[in-house]
């Protein structure tokens, strides 16, 4: 019975100490987010990139996205032209890689998602959920 009670209590309190660990982290990455103005919770949308594992514009928008908290879909078209071909048609003939989409909207390629993120556009385009059609 003795050893029980303690195992109980011993339990208890380790899951007390990984409970308060778990929060003080909470803690830390909201005070970092809220230092690097970084606010993964107001990303509503529904985000797409076509890329290729390789490709240095894509490793680029994708660290953008990462850096802003964004989840998004990606599209790894390396070698398969059914799916370039499909990037295409979406994104108005354009076949280089990235091609990025937020909320079904074309958005263009690497430069243009940085050029959006300059002009502070970007954090409202993520900011806006995705409308159910």
């Amino acid at each position: 019975m003795y050893l029980e009670v303690t195992a109980r209590e011993t339990e208890r309190s380790h899951y007390a100490k990984v409970g308060m660990r778990s929060l003080n982290s909470l803690h830390l990455i909201k005070m970092f987010n809220s230092l690097f103005g970084r606010h993964p919770e107001r990303i509503k949308a529904d985000v797409e990139i076509y890329t290729w594992q390789t490709c240095p514009f894509c490793i680029r928008a994708k660290l953008l996205l990462w850096w802003k908290g964004v989840n998004y879909k990606e599209y790894k078209i390396d070698g398969d032209n059914e799916a370039r071909n499909k990037m295409a048609e979406r994104s108005n003939g354009r076949r280089t890689v990235p091609q990025i989409f937020i909320n079904d909207r074309h958005i263009g390629g690497c430069d243009d998602l940085y050029e959006l993120n300059g002009t502070k556009e970007l954090d409202e385009l993520l900011a806006q959920p995705e409308i159910a059609a």
